[in-house]
């Protein structure tokens, strides 16, 4: 797929510029099988009881489903970036303030996505090869990445996530029947936990953890043939490909009873299927915050240079990784959810 330079920043996408519901379900469905989304459901699962997960997670899913189909059916019948769609609820300056918000939003997701990626790629190699870099370099190196793979467009990022998703897809498979491997799943529903957060709380972290990918949902739905395609994308990702991998991380956290997703899977022998999750999912993921970061500046801005504001953009967003925003991470979900 072909996309002009300026990405249709401040313009709706033409009708020779489309393409069928998969390609940008693939994008879409990266976003769902990336490691803040195996993280949240691990933190969900470690806070709350059996029960109260399930709960959760439903609730959650359908929650973020719905929101989804509007914001995705919006961007296909508009053919318009989330960012000139904030101009018609807001007008041109408050549209300013809010394209603005968006755009520092994405920049701290890039840089949390960052900081995911250094720590889970040193624990990694640590466990498995007893060897590990210092964080910046692999923070530096993996923005580098993110931000050439942006400079290029949303046909760049279709290729590597229509690519990456069956990569990812059996890496969750692995996952999944390790954890039936090492208990049943009647020995894991009669698991006896102490809620630590009330079930509000875990909804909020769910919805928190992909809200921003649902309402920037038509910065990529717009390229969408036809509505119904929008939905079938939103379904994939959020009803399906979300549920399921918050629901084998919260199996695995619940059969090993450990904390921590990268501890997890390398106690049940699928460390190396890790850097699957790590490198595939944070790349896809970033390298879609920075577009629609870029897209916001750009509809605010159109007059900037596109290429220059995707450096300056991911070159802020390497910064707030090495300001270690990491450790804020539930909390940032959090207020992402009221906020937006």
């Amino acid at each position: 797929m072909a996309i002009e330079n300026n990405e249709f920043s401040a313009e709706p996408v033409k009708e020779n510029q489309l393409v069928s519901w998969p390609k940008v379900a693939a994008v879409s469905m990266m976003v769902s099988f990336s490691l803040p989304v195996f993280i949240t459901g691990l933190e969900v699962s470690n806070g709350l009881t059996v029960e109260g997960t399930i709960y959760a997670f439903i609730i959650g899913t359908i929650i973020i489903t719905l929101f989804g189909c509007v914001m995705g059916v919006i961007g296909t019948k508009t053919r318009a970036n989330s960012y000139m769609l904030v101009r018609v609820a807001f007008g041109d300056k408050g549209a300013g303030i809010v394209n603005l918000a968006f755009a520092i939003s994405l920049i701290g997701w890039f840089g949390v996505n960052i900081d995911l990626f250094s720590d889970a790629i040193n624990r990694l190699l640590l466990q498995l090869f007893d060897m590990s870099f210092p964080s910046w370099i692999i923070e530096v190196c993996a923005g580098l990445c993110m931000i050439i793979t942006t400079i290029f467009g949303f046909s760049a990022i279709n290729i590597l996530a229509s690519l990456m998703a069956p990569i990812l897809a059996i890496v969750t498979y692995l996952l999944m029947s390790a954890t039936f491997e090492n208990s049943s799943v009647m020995e894991i529903l009669a698991t006896e936990k102490q809620a630590t957060m009330s079930i509000g709380d875990g909804v909020s972290a769910i919805t928190g953890a992909i809200i921003i990918g649902a309402i920037i949902l038509p910065d990529i739905t717009r390229f969408v043939k036809h509505w119904s395609g929008a939905v079938y994308s939103v379904i994939c990702s959020y009803t399906i490909v979300a549920l399921v991998v918050m629901i084998a991380a919260a199996l695995a956290g619940i059969s090993t009873g450990l904390s921590e997703i990268l501890d997890v899977m390398l106690a049940l022998g699928v460390g190396f299927s890790a850097f699957g999750i790590v490198i595939a999912g944070s790349w896809i993921l970033n390298s879609l915050n920075l577009y629609s970061a870029v897209l916001s500046i750009g509809a605010t801005f159109p007059k900037l240079n596109s290429k220059m504001v995707t450096i300056v953009i991911g070159l802020a967003g390497v910064g707030a990784a090495f300001l270690n925003i990491l450790d804020v991470f539930i909390t940032f979900l959090s207020i992402l959810a009221v906020i937006f």
